[in-house]
């Protein structure tokens, strides 16, 4: 699956906003966002832990009104992260938006 997603990325790119941080000049962490969705966030693996996520959806929050977020329900690390900065689930789905048997949670503020 892992291949699949990556072979999908590029596609999404298009459909979302991009917003990144930056560190000594270097792209650390970027978070795609289409309306009041966080479609996509990802932080580079040795600046995990230091605030840049929290920033960035800070960020979203107060000036693009972000509110919702899916996350995969196995991905314990990205629930757990959410519901630290406010974000509750307020739905739970069998299946993923390509019809995999992914659990998604829909979480909100």
């Amino acid at each position: 699956d892992f291949n699949y997603y990556k072979k999908q990325m590029p596609k999404y790119f298009e459909h979302v906003t991009l917003l990144g941080y930056e560190e000594n000049g270097a792209l650390v962490g970027f978070m795609g966002i289409a309306g009041e969705n966080i479609e996509m966030l990802f932080i580079h693996n040795d600046f995990r832990g230091k605030g840049i996520g929290k920033k960035l959806i800070s960020y979203g929050i107060e000036k693009l009104k972000i509110s919702r977020v899916d996350v995969n329900e196995q991905n314990i690390q990205a629930v757990d992260f959410y519901k630290h900065i406010g974000f509750r689930v307020l739905k739970r789905t069998e299946l993923d938006e390509q019809g995999k048997e992914y659990p998604i949670l829909k979480m909100g503020l």
